[in-house]
């Protein structure tokens, strides 16, 4: 196969983990999934879990399961049966068998005390490919006080220190995601630094400094100067594809040099308010 050709084939499936991700409530066959890849229905079971490393059925139930994670943690004030029917199950019942054998938890069990790592584990999601034209921007960052969250110790974990910082948020009213801006600092590459000694910050812009509280919240600032942005569509599993754009192809052609503060998001959309394939990221590269 040549590289056009399995560019080609690779954007064919693209196009059905997009669908999926958008139609998440409808009935999601083989033959309509079939048509969107324009693949004939009789190999394309075969094809997907080539590709996908799993089978369609599977990747559509994890899809739906791993929306009911975020339901299930992150808006606890919805009860645990429609997040069950809203995930395409009969009855409450039958979702807590599904839950349980893909994640090793009840769902009552995942909302009281999630197990992410295993979660993580479990969730391994096809290789996206990112289609979207890259633009790099250079703008002007202004200085900015934030309310930060550090989380330190395993990556996986992060999503623990960021219930922690909605608590935060919610309890103080002095970082409201209405008004205010949503960053994330990470220190380290994850799949480079060992777990213990991975460093990320999880901020919220604010107008004046931070009291003490429960949640251990504390202020930082975000240095203002010249940064380029590039824009990241989707899910933030997948943002290191982006970040190493910035990297590896567009700063060496650039002539430009980086200045002594790491790489940090904007989360211009959040979950779960956002379906997670809507999610819009900023990714500011700072620079001398």
């Amino acid at each position: 196969m040549s590289m056009k050709t399995a560019k080609a084939y690779e954007e064919r499936f693209e196009r059905v983990l997009k669908y999926v991700d958008r139609h998440l409530d409808d009935v999601l066959t083989v033959e309509r999934l079939s048509k969107v890849a324009n693949f004939s229905r009789f190999h394309f079971h075969r094809q997907f879990s080539e590709f996908a490393g799993m089978t369609v059925s599977r990747y559509i139930q994890m899809m739906r399961l791993r929306r009911a994670s975020y339901q299930l943690v992150f808006k606890i004030e919805r009860r645990i049966i429609d997040v069950a029917l809203e995930a395409g199950f009969e009855n409450p019942e039958s979702f807590t068998r599904a839950f349980k054998r893909h994640f090793g938890q009840t769902p009552s069990q995942f909302r009281n005390k999630p197990a992410w790592k295993p979660w993580n584990e479990r969730m391994q999601l096809p290789k996206r490919e990112r289609s979207e034209m890259m633009d790099v921007k250079i703008v002007d960052f202004d200085e900015t006080m934030i309310a930060v969250k550090e989380h330190r110790g395993d990556p996986q974990q992060v999503n623990e220190s960021v219930k922690e910082f909605i608590e935060w948020r919610k309890s103080t009213g002095l970082s409201p995601v209405d008004t205010s801006r949503t960053f994330g600092i990470p220190y380290d590459d994850p799949e480079v630094v060992e777990s213990d000694r991975f460093c990320f910050d999880i901020c919220g812009s604010v107008l004046k400094a931070v009291p003490e509280n429960p949640q251990k919240v504390v202020n930082k600032v975000i240095p203002g100067g010249r940064c380029a942005v590039l824009r990241h569509y989707g899910s933030t599993d997948i943002i290191k594809e982006s970040v190493y754009y910035l990297y590896r192809e567009w700063l060496p052609e650039s002539g430009e040099e980086l200045r002594d503060f790491p790489v940090f998001f904007n989360y211009l959309k959040l979950m779960p308010e956002t379906p997670e394939h809507e999610l819009i990221t900023d990714i500011y590269l700072p620079m001398k």
